[in-house]
């Protein structure tokens, strides 16, 4: 199965907080009919604009544009509304769709649009080829499944009387410990026609190298259409990017045919488990984290999360969770010796005075400075180029707009952040909009900053993004003028 919208090398669009996000994805297949690709399409419900209904339930929806082309020429299109369950807020919803297509090359493309607010929406394009020789040996795509359970109905998502759920953006998180697939094997009793071996495998991806981390094996004899549901327990895979391959061998395991999926795991736990280990044996006695106390170690720690990537986040927090003294020495002084090779002390001396006064310009009486949104983002893209702040601005809270003249870390120019004080509580700014990409991204910041002046918002609430200009109002200006 290939993955549209996830991992970097396919298609990969990074996603901001509030802009629709979705995943799809597509597997392709034969049968007696011919071929045909299948597409899976799953919604995140908390970035869907709802709708509220008559008994104060609400709903999403989108609206999905598939098109199949060769050249200039639309082989199938097809066009579908997909309705989120009714409730009191909106779950993730997924649909899958069949398309019969003769053998041959395309381009598919697919448009997922929220139907609730057109300007939030998603495109995505690959090329595919269908090509299943009627006798020689094929393998369909893997198809990683979410669930799989007896079906009691039959529906799109029905196959050998099971209920497969796909599994979204090829992702395993924390607590998900089994990998289950589902793999069609055509053509066997011609190509082979005798028992044959199907090995599949994990490999660690990592420095454009792959490395086997867990084997199995299963006979088959040979049939028409071999169908395979099989699991692999990945419970002590650790965070990363990993492949499923499927071969198909012969009884001198000679191998016939392969198939590969690429997939991430998340696994904070058992990444904790693996640094400490690894670290049983490095000598850090003599450097400066081990003058440290636990209450300095854990604030170090805590002041550098706004610096590191979202898996050692969570390790982080595993470490300082467990009381692991030792291991939260071992991560300190290493991501300072990345920094610093020849005095990562010094660099970290540096750093904490930056902390340190971040922690007093933004502090909370719930959390540190710079665990708050301003301190958060003051630490990982810098001191702003500019600040303007507004107090008394009719019928808005407090707010703070700042603009950085460049970001290396996305490599843009010219962006905004705008933080806002809804529950005007001492200096409780919180992030309410960005053009930086990963950051929260809410088209309809006007509504909220000025929601105290309803009857000044468009007719349509949900399809507006602006409120009615005036002479006291500076934000729009504020936000664009840099």
């Amino acid at each position: 199965m290939k993955n549209l919208c996830f991992l970097a090398f396919l298609l990969i669009l990074t996603l901001p907080l509030q802009a629709l996000d979705a995943s799809l994805s597509f597997a392709r297949f034969t049968g007696p009919q011919g071929a045909y690709v299948e597409l899976y399409l799953h919604v995140s419900g908390q970035t869907v604009t709802t709708v509220t209904q008559s008994d104060s339930t609400v709903q999403g929806a989108v609206d999905v544009l598939v098109f199949f082309e060769q050249g200039e020429t639309i082989i199938k299109y097809d066009k579908f509304r997909l309705l989120s369950p009714v409730g009191t807020r909106v779950v993730d919803f997924i649909d899958l769709k069949r398309y019969p297509l003769p053998v041959g090359d395309y381009k598919l493309r697919v448009e997922v649009t929220d139907a609730n607010m057109p300007e939030k929406n998603r495109r995505y394009s690959t090329d595919l080829t269908l090509d299943f020789p009627e006798t020689q040996l094929a393998q369909s795509d893997i198809q990683l499944l979410a669930a799989v359970s007896p079906a009691t109905e039959q529906g799109p998502m029905v196959k050998n009387d099971l209920l497969m759920e796909p599994l979204p953006f090829n992702y395993y998180g924390r607590g998900a410990n089994v990998l289950t697939f589902y793999q069609e094997i055509y053509n066997s009793d011609q190509a082979i026609a005798q028992p044959f071996v199907l090995s599949y495998r994990i490999d660690k991806l990592e420095n454009d190298e792959a490395e086997t981390v867990l084997l199995a094996h299963k006979r088959q004899d040979p049939a028409a259409i071999n169908p395979l549901l099989l699991k692999m327990d990945i419970g002590d895979l650790p965070s990363g990017n990993y492949q499923l391959v499927v071969d198909v061998r012969n009884r001198e395991r000679e191998l016939l045919s392969s198939k590969a999926i690429v997939f991430q795991r998340s696994n904070p736990l058992v990444d904790a488990q693996n640094f400490e280990e690894a670290m049983a044996s490095v000598t850090i006695e003599d450097e400066f984290v081990q003058n440290l106390t636990p209450e300095e170690l854990e604030y170090s720690l805590r002041a550098i999360t706004p610096l590191l990537p979202q898996r050692d986040v969570e390790l982080v927090d595993i470490l300082v969770r467990n009381d692991s003294m030792r291991a939260q020495r071992m991560y300190l002084y290493g991501f300072w010796l990345r920094e610093n090779r020849v005095d990562p002390e010094q660099t970290y001396r540096e750093f904490m005075e930056v902390a340190a006064a971040v922690d007093q310009m933004f502090q909370s009486g719930f959390r540190h400075g710079f665990e708050t949104d301003r301190g958060y983002m003051y630490i990982k893209y810098g001191r702003p180029s500019d600040i303007s702040r507004s107090e008394n601005e009719p019928s808005a809270p407090p707010y703070e707009i700042w603009s950085y003249n460049e970001i290396k870390r996305t490599n843009q120019n010219n962006v905004r952040f705008i933080f806002y004080n809804p529950s005007l509580a001492a200096d409780d700014f919180v992030l309410l909009h960005s053009d930086v990409i990963g950051e929260r991204n809410n088209p309809q910041w006007e509504l909220e900053l000025y929601r105290d002046s309803p009857t000044e918002h468009p007719g349509n609430y949900i399809d507006g993004d602006k409120v009615n200009d005036n002479i006291g109002r500076q934000s729009r200006r504020l936000l664009s003028d840099y």
